[in-house]
């Protein structure tokens, strides 16, 4: 491989995480081509212009960020797929011009949709990761445009390698797109384990003396405030546990064109519950002070309608803190149930709240589950994922290319 291009249209990864369109897919881009350049991928990240700023940033050696103008600067996400073929214009004049780009990596269908036009322009192999895919948020009651189903499944059949986090990805793909197995590969997202580890309790507590957490159980709950990350039934879940010395702490902002309003419902929410006083809301944070907010958690909440992987249980299990969350695509792999953390069947905050209680009333069953995920997300490293990633490459720019014309 002399040089990747990778794609991330609607979402860059210098944006902060957890406000507006930025979350875990940010974390992941970045994340994986930093393992990528230090395996010595040297790749160029294509987003579109979010801010103002220089065109290319050079994040680190073999590591660099493209801006693309492609629509105004405070777009929404909902607006940007009629700059699809603006964005990849962009692209295609900056491969054009170096001429040493093997390979493209999509990341989400916007990218996706550019990916394939542009494998068919320059003639180079294309791998998809989507992230998440509409018909599989459709069976969990979120359904997409039909724009973005067709567009999904026209890249699926045309993709010379997909990437899937794990098998519940795997399975959406051939079920629901009724991809190629042969051409799936098994990628899974993993965590920084210099800043995400076990530590103490206590400290947390004190570097976050600001929220006044005192000696009472902290839940936790981290993301971007939309309805599909299920924070409503967090806030009731709380309410269910009826502890009056609990806190739910909730970092993350809003998110999308439903963000505000889901905001200003779970304030109105949790004053009709009663529990205004036992939240605290926190501010989208840089990436690696989350750890701190992990530790210094009794549990972590995740109430997603749906998630193709669940980063922030992967996050919390290498800080050493129990789990408790839905029972849903990336998570049934995350949290072992039993073992590590709860996987909680449907959407019952009363059942979030009884396998919280369980963590909490028992101090020998959260520590056996705080060793035992700790241990686990060993497993999940950026340096191996960037070596099977790497293996791909390899393989795809090695044999003939999928032609879907």
């Amino acid at each position: 491989m002399r040089r990747l291009a990778v794609l991330s249209l609607h979402t860059s990864p210098l944006a902060q995480p957890g406000q507006g369109d930025s979350g875990g897919m940010n974390v992941y881009v970045r994340e994986m081509v930093s393992a990528l350049a230090q395996a010595g991928v040297q790749a160029d990240v294509f987003t579109r212009r979010w801010a103002d700023g220089p065109e290319i940033v050079e994040v680190e050696p073999g590591f660099r960020v493209v801006h693309i103008e492609a629509g105004p600067l405070d777009s929404a996400k909902e607006q940007l797929p009629d700059v699809v073929e603006v964005f990849a214009a962009g692209v295609r004049a900056h491969l054009t011009a170096r001429r040493d780009v093997d390979a493209l990596h999509a990341n989400y269908w916007l990218s996706g949709v550019a990916g394939h036009q542009l494998k068919h322009e320059l003639g180079l192999p294309l791998v998809s990761t989507f992230h998440t895919l509409a018909r599989a948020k459709a069976e969990t009651g979120d359904p997409e445009p039909q724009r973005r189903v067709r567009a999904e499944a026209a890249v699926i059949g045309c993709s010379d390698a997909i990437v899937a986090n794990g098998v519940a990805e795997v399975d959406q793909l051939v079920r629901l797109y009724g991809a190629d197995p042969q051409r799936i590969e098994i990628v899974a997202p993993a965590v920084d384990h210099a800043f995400f580890s076990p530590g103490d309790r206590v400290g947390a507590r004190q570097a976050l003396a600001h929220l006044k957490l005192e000696d009472g159980p902290v839940l936790l709950f981290v993301g971007r405030i939309q309805p599909l990350k299920g924070l409503d039934v967090a806030v009731r879940a709380l309410a269910a546990l009826e502890r009056p010395d609990a806190t739910l702490v909730i970092v993350g902002g809003s998110s999308g064109v439903d963000g505000g309003a889901e905001v200003e419902r779970i304030h109105h929410l949790a004053a009709d519950l009663g529990m205004a006083e036992q939240l605290r809301f926190i501010e989208p944070v840089s990436h690696h002070l989350l750890s701190t907010y992990y530790r210094a958690a009794d549990v972590v909440l995740v109430p997603s309608r749906s998630e193709s992987f669940g980063l922030v249980a992967l996050e919390a299990a290498a800080c050493g803190t129990p789990v408790v969350a839905a029972d849903v695509g990336g998570l049934r792999t995350l949290v072992e149930h039993g073992r590590t953390g709860f996987l909680v069947e449907g959407r019952d905050p009363a059942m979030f709240a009884a396998r919280a209680g369980q963590i909490l009333r028992s101090p020998g069953l959260a520590a056996e589950f705080s060793e035992r995920a700790a241990r686990r997300a060993q497993r999940y490293t950026w340096s191996t994922a960037a070596a099977r990633l790497r293996r791909i490459y390899s393989d795809i720019t090695a044999r003939a290319l999928v032609d879907c014309r």
